[in-house]
């Protein structure tokens, strides 16, 4: 769906100008790009490392959004015939409730099922004429396609659309030329009408009389009309008058452009109401009503040209016989807008390259916030016509689907999910080899969507992924379990739980596709850090550099756009790599990576007698400070110094690929064999067209796991806690390890009244008797630990020191071996009687 731009004149002086069907002017034509070649993604399948939205502990960072969540993506190369662009999307629910997606592209129709958004499914595949417009709508189970390269109109059944069966049942030629531009069609009166299409106006058909065979009964020729929504007004002063609010101009659109309200109940006296040729406009394209039909927002797809941001035109047409427009509203971008529908107050667009934006109507009606976006074109928001083309947000489920040039089909959840996890004791990165438990809280969007039952944790050690249930205490709370695992272990592992929605959610976002990553063992212990003060061996350039400019430089930074303005390290430090070093004050592209790669080669180091070796590193990437993003960051290993292993790749576009220090840790017995010389090597390339690249590495570190022989085990709960005003009691919980010559413990407890004070008590032996509103589990001389509150989530954090009263001296006195249990004590003014409480307990064994 887009603009006619005729570089010629028209000779004839009639209403209406005839354009080259070919469209060899259409910005889309000389926008075009190739498509998206790579893998697409489902949420619900585990071990997709292909998919750039998973595998290992990548994020879905290629694509930005805020309240959308990815749910599947399809690309274009998994349709028949990998077609070269995508076009138009609708949907249709089949009677048994399934739902489907209609994803129109250069070369036909695919027809995905989308009723498990998670998983959504091609099921069907039908053909048509090569165009780069294609359009589609549906009335009861048929489906209509029209496109630009003709055909008239194709009616396909979707009768057994389940079982996938979506025949071709009729085609309509019948109103003059087989192209058409669009299709819409009044689902009240029955009505179809095809829009556009060379020169025409409206051509009306009537689907009462047949659904594979409508006679054609009617034409509205005064204006080119490109775009149309169709209603009959059900209530009010039009009750039963059926209205077109048709896009539309002369000369193919582009002279005075605007919008028509036409009255088409009559077919044999259609009359022109009124017509607005707005302030501003350029090419009127597409814009639908609001849902009280009091405006109509219109989208104009030439009036964005790189200065004016995504521009609404709002028109009043509360008085069909007097519309005006009333303003506009914007999202602050440049990017062209499209195609927009509206559904419970929002606004859904499509809008090229700034992908989808959703706009609140109850806020404001002629002025409404941007209040959720998913990008699906990363890296540029500029005035070109890439991306994506058409949105649908009216299946009953509440998915939505939208259509993109390049990239395909995409499946979405607006909104916040119903289920999101919180872990009070962050993401762990090391378990006890012999089990442990770990505090998980899932908030619930709204109460009651949570299904019981249905909390797992997720683990993988190598041999597949084994579902283990939480345990579930009440209020949102749970524990986690972390099987017992050899040491050194390394294994996958994410969270999920099912909602009342019919869909399962998990952690961390994008899983179980993106999936965290631990080790077993007693903690990571440091080998040796640097900081890259000073250079301990690094090297420069490796057979195939060819890059201009940009070489990997070991310097105090010099900030632009791009590259960082200090290091990683805390001060005093101050140096690190980077590729090339500009001038103070000087461009952003003056020493950025040009015309090629470079390479900076780590020391060799020696990891042979490591348990589980680990190198951790801070790396930045920057590839977003133009329009040209295409370009990625590679990072490699080699055992031998000959033999490289990729570990990872950053970009083309992502959140990681748009600057800022980010950290990675490789497990290196995930890729090689630990030896004596391993080497990372960091490569920086601008292959292609030129892009503004720089990369920087900072703070290596060589970690290993802790398997040194120190047994100290921890066992939670083995008291019970008792509800309080804040919900069902609070939870202890331990971080660190039982080591005391590591002296990292720390005891944490969540599910406490937010804001309130209390401490940590242990001593020597386990009790059980009423205390306050709770229980009392400690006993023999109970040692006091520091106060502390509460934070506003009602969750506690208290460090253990072993160096440090209590514990150095005294009474509180702990030597490897001992075993002392752990209890945390609370005000609760608002709770019961006693005014105080207590938590769970737990029963830790120390080692050396």
């Amino acid at each position: 769906m887009s603009p006619r731009l005729l570089l010629v004149s028209c000779a004839l002086l009639t209403p209406i100008c005839g354009v080259a069907l070919a469209h060899d002017d259409d910005p889309k034509i000389l926008d075009s790009e190739p498509a998206y070649q790579g893998p697409g993604y489902r949420r619900a399948l585990q071990d997709q490392p292909d998919s750039p939205l998973g595998g290992g502990n990548q994020e879905l960072g290629n694509f930005s959004s805020n309240g959308v969540t990815l749910m599947s993506w399809i690309p274009l190369s998994e349709m028949a015939g990998n077609p070269s662009s995508g076009a138009d999307c609708w949907g249709y629910t089949a009677p048994s409730g399934r739902e489907y997606a209609i994803m129109c592209h250069r070369d036909g129709t695919t027809i995905v099922e989308v009723t498990n958004p998670f998983n959504a499914t091609i099921v069907a595949e039908v053909s048509g004429p090569g165009s780069l417009w294609r359009d589609a709508k549906t009335y009861q189970d048929k489906l209509y396609v029209v496109s630009e390269g003709g055909s008239g109109i194709q009616i396909f059944d979707l009768a057994n659309v389940d079982s996938g069966s979506v025949p071709q049942v009729g085609s309509v030629t019948s109103g003059g030329t087989t192209a058409t531009h669009n299709v819409a069609i009044d689902t009240v009166s029955g009505y179809l009408y095809r829009t556009g299409g060379d020169s025409n106006g409206l051509r009306i058909y009537n689907l009462n009389a047949s659904l594979t065979n409508p006679p054609h009964v009617a034409s509205w020729s005064t204006r080119y009309v490109h775009d149309a929504q169709v209603v009959t007004y059900t209530s009010g002063p039009y009750a039963g008058r059926e209205i077109v609010f048709a896009c539309s101009g002369y000369n193919g659109g582009g002279t005075g452009t605007g919008l028509d309200v036409i009255d088409v109940t009559n077919k044999g006296n259609i009359i022109s109401l009124d017509r607005l040729v707005y302030s501003g406009g350029a090419y009127s394209h597409q814009g639908w009503l609001s849902a009280d039909r009091q405006y109509f927002h219109l989208g104009d797809e030439l009036d964005e040209t790189g200065s004016q941001p995504t521009t609404t035109h709002v028109i009043d047409v509360s008085n069909l016989n007097n519309i005006f427009k009333v303003g506009t509203y914007n999202n602050g971008l440049t990017a062209v807008g499209h195609n927009m529908y509206e559904k419970n107050g929002l606004m859904y667009q499509a809008n090229y390259r700034s992908g989808l934006r959703v706009f609140d109507l109850n806020q404001s009606a002629t002025n409404p916030p941007e209040v959720a976006y998913f990008d699906t074109y990363p890296g540029s928001n500029s005035a070109n016509f890439n991306g994506l083309w058409s949105v649908y947000p009216y299946f009953d489920s509440g998915t939505v689907i939208g259509s993109d040039m390049e990239r395909g089909l995409f499946v979405w959840k607006v909104g916040d999910p119903p289920l999101a996890f919180e872990l009070p004791g962050g993401d762990p990165e090391t378990v006890d080899p012999t089990g442990e438990s770990v505090p998980v809280t899932i908030v619930e969007t709204v109460p009651g969507q949570y299904v019981p039952g249905t909390a797992e944790l997720h683990v993988n050690d190598g041999s597949g992924f084994v579902a283990y249930p939480m345990a579930e205490l009440g209020g949102g709370n749970f524990t986690a379990p972390f099987p017992a695992l050899p040491c050194s272990t390394v294994f996958q592992y994410y969270f999920s739980a099912g909602a009342t929605d019919g869909n399962t959610w998990a952690y961390p976002t994008g899983a179980p596709a993106t999936l965290l990553t631990a080790q077993a063992g007693f903690g990571v212990t440091v080998q040796a850090t640097d900081d890259m003060e000073s250079d301990t061996g690094w090297t420069v350039g490796a057979p195939g550099d060819d890059a201009t400019t940009g070489i990997w430089v070991r310097v105090d930074p010099i900030a632009t756009n791009a590259q960082p303005e200090i290091d990683h390290s805390p001060e005093p430090a101050t140096h690190c790599w980077v590729t090339g070093q500009g001038s103070q004050g000087g461009s952003i592209g003056e020493n950025d990576v040009d015309n090629g790669k470079t390479t900076l080669i780590s020391p060799s180091y020696d990891l042979s007698g490591y348990a589980a070796p680990a190198i951790s590193y801070w790396r930045w990437y920057s590839n977003n400070e133009n329009s040209v993003v295409d370009d990625q960051f590679v990072v490699e290993i080699s055992g031998n110094g000959s033999t490289w292993v990729e570990v990872e790749r950053i970009g083309p576009a992502g959140l990681q690929a748009n600057g800022g220090w980010f950290q990675n840790t490789v497990y290196v017995g995930n890729y090689i064999t630990p030896t004596s010389n391993v080497r990372l090597r960091f490569i920086a390339s601008d292959e292609g067209a030129g892009s503004i690249v720089e990369a920087a590495i900072d703070d290596l570190r060589l970690l290993d796991v802790d398997c040194g022989g120190c047994s100290g085990t921890v066992i939670s709960s083995y008291c019970t806690s008792s509800p309080n005003s804040f919900g069902p009691g609070a939870t202890a919980y331990t971080a660190g390890s039982t080591s005391i010559t590591a002296n990292d413990l720390v005891l944490n407890a969540f599910g406490v009244p937010p804001g309130v004070p209390g401490l940590f008590y242990y001593g020597p032996l386990q009790t059980s008797i009423p205390f306050g509103d709770g229980v009392r589990c400690v006993d023999g001389t109970p040692t006091r630990m520091a106060a502390t509150f509460a934070s506003g989530l009602g969750e506690v954090t208290s460090p253990v020191d072993f160096t440090a009263p209590p514990f150095d001296s005294g009474q509180g006195f702990v030597t490897a071996g001992d075993v002392r249990n752990f209890q945390f004590w609370y005000r609760d003014f608002l709770g019961g009687p006693a005014g105080f409480n207590t938590s769970d307990a737990l029963q830790i064994t120390f080692c050396p």
